[in-house]
């Protein structure tokens, strides 16, 4: 089988997924998923139903419904109707099952905790830092990490303030910001780093981290000074603020003789805090 697809496990079932490196998220075969949930004898009659239903009450999840080839018991790849994660959680909800009540019961709550966070934001920070801990990293590099998302946060909004948009036109800006400092996109930095969902920076070093928050401070510092109007004047401001960092990154490696960017990552949580 291609090593795209990938087989996940969930109790004695197997659920069917393909990774998609363009939205940098998994398709999972629905048919596979309400087989799990449902407990159903003919799943494939049991989403009929249900997609009917939803489609009956306008649903978004089964206008917006892919489908994809997904190798089929018989060894052939055949079509098949297939979710994103943001999807799949979705159909998970209309699914009345005692199996897919814990997963209603986790959305409940993370959707609390996400109303939580956005009346006092300082909780999201706190719970962040217990999740790094969690998982292992040091004190040092999650202090860098939060350093790293307050300047993040005084990028954006100097950003905000010279009318660039959220969404597509920050992806660009931050590609120009990494592509400068670093060499790579975002997106080819991730792959060179072997992650996919996976957050980038949860995934840098103590130096990568240093080095890509000099980049977005020197930008956010820059944008100050010159007051770019919007997008356009903003790319070249983002690629001379990342340009300083790299500027610093050629310096140091010439000086120590090792390369500051690293195929480390949150796997061994203790390597990211290794010089490079």
């Amino acid at each position: 089988m291609d090593e795209k697809y990938a087989i996940k496990l969930f109790e004695e079932y197997k659920i069917r997924t393909k990774w998609d490196p363009e939205i940098e998220d998994y398709y999972y075969s629905v048919i596979d998923v309400i087989a799990v949930l449902s407990g159903s004898k003919n799943p494939r009659n049991y989403w009929k139903v249900l997609k009917k239903r939803l489609k009956d009450e306008g649903s978004e999840l089964v206008t917006n419904c892919n489908r994809l080839k997904m190798p089929a018991k018989d060894g052939k790849m055949r079509l098949t109707d297939v979710a994103t994660t943001k999807q799949l959680l979705r159909l998970i909800q209309s699914v009345p099952s005692p199996k897919a009540e814990p997963f209603k019961q986790w959305l409940a709550q993370v959707g609390k905790e996400r109303l939580e966070e956005v009346a006092d934001p300082e909780i999201a920070m706190l719970r962040a830092i217990d999740t790094y801990r969690r998982k292992g990293y040091s004190e040092e590099w999650i202090t860098q990490r939060m350093r790293g998302i307050e300047t993040r946060k005084e990028l954006t909004a100097e950003w905000d303030r010279v009318g660039v948009e959220k969404g597509i036109e920050y992806a660009i800006l931050t590609d120009d910001i990494s592509k400068a400092w670093s060499g790579m996109s975002t997106k080819e930095y991730k792959q060179y780093k072997g992650l996919k969902k996976e957050g980038l920076r949860d995934n840098m070093t103590n130096m990568e981290l240093i080095l890509n928050m000099l980049a977005e401070a020197s930008t956010t510092e820059i944008s100050k000074a010159e007051n770019p109007d919007g997008f356009e004047e903003s790319r070249d401001v983002a690629k001379r603020g990342g340009n300083i960092a790299g500027n610093a990154r050629r310096e140091l490696e010439a000086t120590t003789g090792r390369k500051v960017i690293s195929k480390k990552n949150s796997k061994t949580p203790d390597l990211l805090d290794e010089k490079p």
